[in-house]
């Protein structure tokens, strides 16, 4: 029978051993550096990380970390071993990777969103200013005849499909270089 009062223990009042005890079938000590982030109520939290990382591994890197970083460095060692679980060929790797072909679908999808609202604004003042009379041909512009060839001749009417093909493709341009940028920071 054990005496839980001389120390042998985890706590007292507390005879289940962490996860990480359990799974290495070894007495939880109370100053166990697994107890705190392997409680014994999750053992597939550390199974994974151990077939991942290996105990001895994880033991050396929480005893090297401060206490305020361990908690982190547990989080990230237990996604990392769930997406090696799952994906045993490209673990992290190919969650992100398919996070980033998400975004960039988002990404075109946003610039095409963006180039039709400009296309849209462009036409909407096109024809606001063709609708009103004010367009530069327009014989209310002027009082005199004369001026308005002079208008019509010298100042020829903008062509609304180039201002469009215009915003389409610096649309194009922010994409291509917004994609750019992501594939440089990723590497």
């Amino acid at each position: 029978m054990k005496d839980m009062s001389s120390g042998g223990g985890r706590k007292q009042g507390a005879p289940s051993p962490c996860a990480a005890c359990k799974l290495l079938r070894r007495r939880c000590a109370q100053d166990c550096v697994f107890a705190p982030y392997f409680p014994a109520d999750e053992p597939q939290k550390f199974a994974n990380v151990h077939k991942v990382f290996g105990a001895s591994n994880v033991n050396k890197m929480l005893q090297e970390l401060p206490v305020h970083q361990r908690g982190d460095a547990v989080s990230s060692m237990v996604y990392e071993a769930n997406a090696r679980v799952r994906d045993p060929v490209y673990g992290c790797v190919g969650a992100i990777s398919s996070l980033q072909q998400q975004i960039d679908v988002l990404q075109a999808q946003l610039a095409l969103a963006q180039a039709e609202v400009v296309h849209l604004r462009v036409r909407q003042t096109a024809s606001a200013v063709s609708g009103h009379g004010l367009s530069p041909h327009s014989p209310s512009n002027s009082g005199s005849p004369s001026s308005n060839k002079f208008a019509v001749s010298h100042q020829p009417k903008p062509n609304i499909f180039e201002v469009d093909n215009m915003a389409v493709d610096q649309a194009n341009y922010g994409e291509t270089c917004g994609h750019a940028n992501l594939i440089s920071g990723f590497y």
